[in-house]
């Protein structure tokens, strides 16, 4: 059933990504036309973005701005300046649920066609970016966070990310 509702995400995701090269999720308009991915970010909301938690982090043809949350050292780590640097100090992994089924597919990119990214979901603009869910003092107000989830505290006007025992914050 999980399965079923991902590949109808994924779909829904790829036919909207045709038509309008913007996605909002969990409310009905994308803000501003320079965004390609636009989370709901209505007073008193709780939802992050969870990063994809891996075995040590990617190799091979990687492209800045990719983020991870590896569980080998429980860090959360973003690919920059062709090196992985961490965001935040060794966290805790327990709660991952680790994934074992098989990968297929290249995954969902957004705002374009093609991209030399291999992921999950890429997004991919010359002049679109994402706006992070926003989430107002992330540390008080969510209740059981998921290690490798990222927000934007609304606050602190900060990046959030959460290493599975903190919430470490970047300017």
């Amino acid at each position: 059933m999980k399965n079923i509702k991902n590949i109808s995400i994924a779909f829904a995701l790829f036919v909207f990504n045709s038509f309008f090269a913007q996605v909002a999720i969990g409310k009905d308009v994308v803000n501003g036309n320079s965004t390609v991915l636009d989370f709901n970010n209505a007073s008193g909301n709780t939802k992050g973005l969870i990063l994809p938690a891996t075995s040590g982090v990617p190799t091979g043809a990687l492209v800045n701005g990719t983020f991870v949350f590896d569980v080998t050292d429980n860090i959360v780590k973003v690919y920059e300046n062709d090196a992985w640097k961490p965001l935040s100090d060794a966290g805790n992994s327990s709660a991952v649920v680790v994934n074992n089924t098989a990968e297929t597919g290249k995954g969902v990119i957004m705002g374009d066609a093609t991209s030399p990214a291999d992921g999950v979901l890429v997004l991919e603009s010359q002049n679109k970016a994402m706006i992070l869910p926003q989430i107002a003092n992330p540390h008080t107000n969510v209740k059981n966070p998921y290690p490798g989830m990222m927000c934007y505290d609304a606050a602190s006007k900060t990046l959030a990310v959460f290493d599975g025992s903190v919430w470490n914050y970047w300017k």
